[in-house]
């Protein structure tokens, strides 16, 4: 039987502009529109594009000490910033494996507002239900509000043509609104370039939505999602981040607060971050060819010591790049050669530290 894939808010305006259509997450998703997936990278590289990521999960946590509730499960300090900002975490199991990676907005020590992916939101509602304690509530609101992202060097203008405000630092927010409309504004995104997340109600998004397409931004699929964060070395969960790949493989040990004394696999992240065995690694490509995820990597000798998490053709640099857990005991450093096995073929790689471009989000 054939899953039931759910939709967004903005399905039929997609479908108006004849986006290309494929599951993610259990969701129904556009993945590139007619321009394709270069154009649309290339406007968020130099114009300004908007995403539809309404798929995000939606978890609010309520309730006196919610904060400190929280704080006592995800990876990273909620105490390192004040209300009106939000930080990126990690729910981890207790084995240092990672459920998923969230964005936690602050809204005060009694609220706290959870952006997870879209497949791992009942998982990481789940837990956090199980460990609440008494007077904090956790709900579901999947459906209750959607996610637009804007990004791009062109992005603050595009708000500002909706009187949302844009002088922001990174990672702070505040709760706007357009035409009675009210929206959250975030200054984050999931691209490198600089931009803002947008947090309307569900039922509202057609109407921002649109706003946005009229005053210049370009929309974008999945597609170039992809490609722009594979650029950025972001990590996306069931690539480079999943139950059997802890944030100290994924080089995300700078949204862990080891000061801390509680958190959700504290005690086998600070074991393991002692002597990871594997360490995320960009690889870029020598010659043509295109990497993916999945192929094994190779030293001078031809032994596989390692894996590619994610790969692609970067549009930006017009070449393959990857990101790779490699065995940290093959001692490769970067600028170090290794090969691709690509379907039998040999590709050339050089080992770098992501990004793979220069990063402009802040």
């Amino acid at each position: 039987m054939t899953e039931q894939l759910l939709r967004g808010p903005l399905h039929d305006l997609h479908a108006s502009l004849d986006a290309t259509f494929a599951p993610f997450g259990g969701w129904e998703m556009p993945i590139q529109y007619k321009t394709g997936v270069v154009a649309e990278h290339t406007a968020v590289r130099e114009n300004a594009g908007i995403f539809d990521v309404s798929h995000l999960g939606k978890v609010r946590v309520a309730g006196p000490g919610a904060a400190g509730f929280v704080n006592r499960c995800l990876t990273n300090d909620l105490g390192r910033i004040a209300p009106g900002k939000a930080q990126y975490t990690l729910c981890c199991t207790e084995t240092g494996g990672t459920v998923d990676d969230i964005i936690a907005y602050l809204v005060s020590p009694d609220d706290v507002f959870l952006v997870p992916n879209a497949a791992n939101t009942a998982e990481v509602a789940r837990r956090l239900v199980a460990a609440a304690p008494e007077g904090i509530s956790v709900t579901d609101e999947h459906r209750e509000h959607a996610v637009l992202a804007v990004q791009g060097p062109r992005s603050a203008e595009l708000l500002k043509t909706l009187g949302l405000p844009t002088e922001l630092e990174y990672m702070a927010y505040r709760d706007a609104a357009w035409r009675d409309i009210k929206v959250r504004v975030c200054r984050t995104g999931y691209t490198g370039e600089h931009g803002y997340e947008l947090i309307p109600a569900w039922n509202d998004a057609p109407a921002v939505w649109e706003a946005l397409r009229e005053a210049g931004g370009v929309p974008c699929g999945l597609g170039a999602r992809d490609t722009l964060r594979t650029e950025m070395g972001y990590p996306l969960h069931g690539h480079e981040l999943s139950l059997d790949i802890s944030p100290v493989q994924a080089g995300s040990t700078w949204a862990v607060g080891w000061s801390k004394d509680e958190f959700w696999g504290r005690a086998a992240l600070m074991a393991e971050r002692k002597e990871p065995a594997r360490r995320l690694r960009g690889l870029r490509a020598l010659e043509r060819g295109v990497p993916r995820p999945e192929m094994a990597v190779l030293d001078a000798d031809g032994k596989r010591i390692g894996v590619t998490t994610s790969g692609t053709f970067s549009p930006t640099l017009k070449t393959g790049i990857a990101l790779a857990l490699i065995d940290t005991s093959a001692g490769v450093e970067f600028g170090a050669e290794v090969t691709l096995d690509v379907r039998g073929r040999e590709l050339r790689c050089e080992v770098v530290k992501p990004p793979f471009v220069q990063t402009h989000v802040r």
